[in-house]
């Protein structure tokens, strides 16, 4: 009968092994968490700061109002002044705008990373078509289509057109060759290659460029109704901009970014959740 060892009965091996798992899951979530709550702590900590230094006189409630009262007027507004009908025309021009926009953009910028004598003909147009600045487009829009909803639709589409194109363009461009060379030998061509291999690796970089477009597209509604007239946000920034309400300006451009922030939330949710798709072959 053998001896038995006199340090005792030996640990599983795994069990280190899942001791250490676990240890590093447990970081990974306190990491997501502080992640999370940085965001909030830093704008806590901001608008306290400006809460303080708006009731204690330092700045004239003229200039800067205190956070406390634009959140009442804000809710003011939004129970009694209408300013969810407002918004809603605001994001429904900017999304109108995005998706004419991105149907412009990708497949413009697939013939542009694909295509060199499309790349040498059509990118100096480009650039030159986004040195121009919005407000300085809108007139034309006005006489060439009149006032309305088209104009601003327009507009948003130029803003978001670029940040899209240039998007598809890299992301197209910088695929690993070697995945690309396999999926040929394999038989991939056309479309096939581009719903199975190309589209799935430039995707990160197509939910970026679709990320800033779609954020841009707000500017691009109020700038729109700023110039050509509208009935979304844009509106009630030039009534107030013109009565010198600062506390309602101070609402309405904070609904501006909660409307924003919504857009960018939506699309990195988006973003995250293909990235954790995995990347399917052609079937044959």
């Amino acid at each position: 009968m053998p001896a038995q060892r006199a340090d005792g009965p030996r640990a599983p091996e795994g069990r280190p092994r899942a001791d250490s798992l676990a240890r590093t899951l447990a970081r990974r979530r306190r990491t997501h968490r502080l992640v999370l709550a940085s965001p909030v702590l830093l704008g806590a900590a901001v608008l306290a700061v400006w809460e303080v230094v708006a009731r204690t006189g330092l700045v004239p409630a003229f200039f800067l109002p205190a956070p406390t009262a634009v959140l009442a007027r804000l809710w003011l507004e939004l129970r009694e002044g209408g300013l969810l009908g407002y918004t809603a025309v605001t994001a429904l021009e900017a999304l109108l705008g995005s998706l004419l926009g991105t149907l412009v953009a990708l497949p413009l910028g697939y013939l542009v990373a694909r295509n060199r004598w499309a790349a040498a003909a059509l990118q100096p147009y480009i650039a030159a078509s986004q040195a121009l600045p919005a407000v300085a487009v809108a007139p034309l829009l006005v006489i060439w289509v009149g006032y309305g909803l088209l104009p601003v639709v327009l507009l948003c589409a130029l803003l978001v057109f670029f940040p899209i194109l240039l998007a598809t363009v890299l992301g197209l461009r910088t695929l690993d060759p070697e995945i690309v060379d396999a999926a040929r030998m394999d038989g991939a061509a056309g479309l096939a290659m581009l719903r199975h291999i190309e589209v799935p690796l430039a995707m990160p970089s197509l939910l970026t460029g679709l990320r800033n477009g779609f954020t841009l597209s707000i500017t691009g509604a109020v700038v729109g109704e700023l110039v050509m007239g509208g009935q979304g946000l844009g509106l009630v920034l030039a009534v107030q901009s013109d009565s010198a309400d600062t506390t309602g300006l101070f609402a309405t451009l904070a609904v501006l970014a909660a409307l924003a922030v919504a857009m960018y939330t939506v699309l990195r949710g988006v973003e995250r959740a293909g990235s954790e798709t995995p990347l399917e072959g052609p079937r044959r």
